[in-house]
């Protein structure tokens, strides 16, 4: 298994491990399981490594680390990330040119220190429910893969259940972050519309899009959450007030929380 993404941002701030070696170890298992899962449909190893690098040298100068320092993670296939055509799970876009900039909660993200490792198998446009790509191939449910591993977000969903990586970023219109999470046994994240900014992703219904994390815990789906908040101006949607982290407050269970 890939390991919980807060056990390896301290092992990474700690120097118990490097970044470089957590990517090595990754990349590895994606290499020997995701021809079983499917789950991605690029892998940006260029890209990685040099972001875990950066990690690693940082950390030789004596600074401090941000949050997720070293954590790999993946995103659904329709978040911009640099220089990678936005495919959102669609052959019709794979002739588009390369996005120019990185989706918002991606830069989010290598703010606070993961390290970005490819892009994830999805529904086309994000319409359906079962990941079962006609161009792109089916994405296997890493528990049984003779079954789905649900959708849109199917393969975020299935890249966490499988170990690949520890966190992954997916979307949500009418279950597309829910159902995967639930099929495939992990947790999923539909925040609160207008909670975390769009910038940057393949819009299917913009009153209804949800972006999200998922992983295999609580804390690090609060951990995750916490580094994608805050105000964007260029997703009208967005609420454009500060970030209220929630991981100082998950040991508190949900014993003052009225249903």
């Amino acid at each position: 298994m890939s390991g919980p993404a807060t056990d390896i941002a301290r092992q990474v701030a700690s120097g118990e491990r490097s970044a470089v070696a957590v990517l090595d170890a990754t990349l590895a298992r994606i290499r020997e399981r995701d021809a079983r899962y499917n789950c991605f449909t690029a892998i940006t190893e260029a890209r990685a490594r040099q972001e875990a690098a950066a990690i690693d040298a940082r950390r030789a100068r004596g600074e401090a680390l941000p949050p997720l320092a070293g954590v790999p993670y993946a995103v659904k296939n329709l978040f911009d990330i640099a220089d990678e055509v936005t495919l959102a799970g669609g052959r019709v876009n794979a002739a588009n040119p390369p996005a120019r900039h990185d989706a918002r909660l991606v830069t989010r993200l290598r703010e606070a220190g993961a390290v970005l490792v490819g892009a994830l198998n999805m529904d086309e446009h994000a319409y359906g429910f079962t990941t079962e790509n006609t161009h792109y191939g089916p994405c296997h449910n890493p528990h049984d893969v003779t079954r789905v591993a649900g959708g849109s977000s199917g393969g975020s969903a299935a890249a966490v259940a499988g170990g690949l990586v520890p966190l992954t970023l997916g979307s949500d219109t009418n279950g597309s972050i829910r159902v995967p999470a639930s099929l495939c046994g992990v947790f999923g994240l539909k925040p609160t519309y207008g909670r975390l900014p769009r910038t940057g992703s393949f819009p299917f219904v913009g009153s209804l899009d949800h972006l999200g994390p998922f992983a295999a815990s609580a804390s690090d789906l609060a951990a995750a959450y916490d580094a994608l908040q805050g105000p964007d101006a260029d997703d009208a949607a967005c609420a454009q007030h500060a970030a209220e982290p929630v991981l100082p407050a998950l040991a508190a269970g949900a014993r003052k929380l009225r249903v």
